[in-house]
């Protein structure tokens, strides 16, 4: 008899919610975790940095104020109280993450866990312990290129314990995570300059949303250097940083944040040893149903980079304990995901891109809406919002949605499900417009 039905590496979203499923379907669970209970997306990741975005808003927010009647003469923001306040909240979630285990009845080891065989993995106090089936969720990390003076750079998982707020940062990469620390210390009063190896951000969404977002990103005063790359970072004696720089100027900073891409979590994880087969991207392959070339062992969540995405991590943590503890087969579906980048403004898409669209439909017809929102009107903010619909030309199926304003990924929730549901146009145009919102333009495109 093995000492558990399932055994879990890893306690972040994905393996989290497979354990507490399977516990609830009558396994016997144990979930292993060398860090913290909740993984990236609680500690170092969507929700920590979600909080620094609100935080980040009130900039624009207190000087909005003004036109709308209230008097605020003073605006000074202080770094240590968000940030300490931002991590309380992560201990907070973390708490409650391990406490929805510990009622589920899943053991909680606080070890790192290696695999030893098909059945079997080995804890760092040397304990071998044996389980049924056991699921790989150890997630990712961010990459650090091999440059010198990397180790001056910080990554995403180190940004929210700066102990001072850098008055000027360098941030690299051309993706959402980059693009959001951007908005956020572009708020705080840091002078911010986005570097990226290529001349394209923000590749998966679509592009006429994405130039918007650099068009307002540009005016607020981020500065951008495209097709640039970094040949050395060299600290002072003061502490700053000397950037030197391929593809454009070299230039001096406070902090370097590298936001680049994320690498699965399977160094020294014992996956040859125990025959699981790894892929060209350093991910653990799998099949449809999260199954790796070791029939017992499985894997889900960003360590597959299939979708690094939380929610998709969740779908598949949930599809694989229904699958095999629940009786109910269940595989993920991943088509029509939506996301959003939680910039400023935000942007957000679900469905094909004009782009996309035009590539693989052939014909398309496109809707758009180009507006200020009431609230930037009042304010004398010049920054416009844009909607767009995707439409299959032969059906007038809406195959796309795509927004960049004030909270446009609240919006979106609701329009992928249209998406998701394959709505047509005229389905949209039959909805009574909710007014005065900004949300009421989905209805109104002619």
């Amino acid at each position: 008899m093995a000492d558990f039905d399932l055994f879990v590496i890893g306690a972040g979203s994905g393996g989290v919610r497979a354990s507490r499923v399977a516990s609830a379907h009558g396994a016997k669970v144990a979930i292993a975790e060398e860090h913290k209970v909740g993984g990236t997306c609680v500690i170092r990741g969507c929700i920590p940095k979600k909080l620094l975005v609100y935080g980040a808003h009130f900039a624009e927010d207190i000087d909005d104020a003004a036109m709308f009647g209230w008097d605020l003469p003073s605006k000074r923001f202080d770094w240590p109280t968000l940030r300490d306040n931002v991590m309380a909240e992560v201990g907070r979630l973390e708490q409650a993450y391990t406490d929805t285990l510990t009622n589920h009845k899943v053991e909680i080891i606080h070890e790192r866990a290696v695999l030893t065989g098909p059945n079997s993995v080995r804890l760092a106090s040397g304990k071998t312990v044996t389980a049924g089936k056991i699921l790989i969720a150890t997630g990712a990390r961010p990459l650090m290129p091999d440059i010198p003076g990397i180790e001056h750079a910080i990554s995403s998982n180190e940004v929210f314990h700066l102990e001072a707020l850098p008055k000027r940062i360098a941030i690299v990469g051309g993706g959402y995570i980059a693009n959001e620390f951007a908005g956020i210390f572009h708020q705080f009063g840091s002078r911010v300059t986005l570097v990226n190896r290529t001349e394209t951000m923000l590749r998966h969404y679509d592009q006429q949303l994405v130039d918007r977002l650099l068009q307002i990103s540009v005016s607020k005063g981020i500065h951008f250097e495209f097709n640039s790359t970094f040949k050395e970072i060299e600290k002072r004696a003061d502490g700053s940083l000397r950037l030197t720089m391929d593809g454009c100027d070299d230039m001096d900073a406070n902090a370097v944040l590298f936001a680049v891409g994320r690498k699965p979590n399977v160094a020294g994880l014992g996956c040859e040893e125990a025959g699981v087969e790894i892929g060209d991207t350093g991910q653990i392959k799998v099949d449809a149903d999260n199954r790796t070339s070791v029939p017992s062992i499985f894997a889900v969540g960003d360590v597959t980079d299939r979708v690094q995405l939380t929610p998709v991590a969740i779908r598949e943590g949930q599809a694989f304990a229904d699958t095999f503890f629940g009786d109910t087969p269940t595989r993920v579906d991943y088509s029509c995901i939506p996301s959003a980048v939680f910039s400023h403004p935000p942007l957000a898409g679900v469905g094909m891109t004009e782009g996309a669209a035009r590539n693989t439909l052939g014909s398309v017809k496109i809707f758009t809406s180009d507006f200020r929102a009431m609230k930037n009107v009042m304010a004398g903010r010049l920054e416009r919002s844009l909607y767009k619909l995707v439409l299959d030309g032969e059906t007038d199926q809406v195959v796309g949605v795509h927004m960049i304003g004030p909270d446009a990924p609240e919006i979106l929730q609701a329009a992928a499900i249209a998406v998701k549901a394959k709505l047509k146009k005229s389905d949209f145009d039959a909805v009574v417009a909710l007014h005065p919102t900004m949300a009421e333009e989905l209805v109104l495109m002619r």
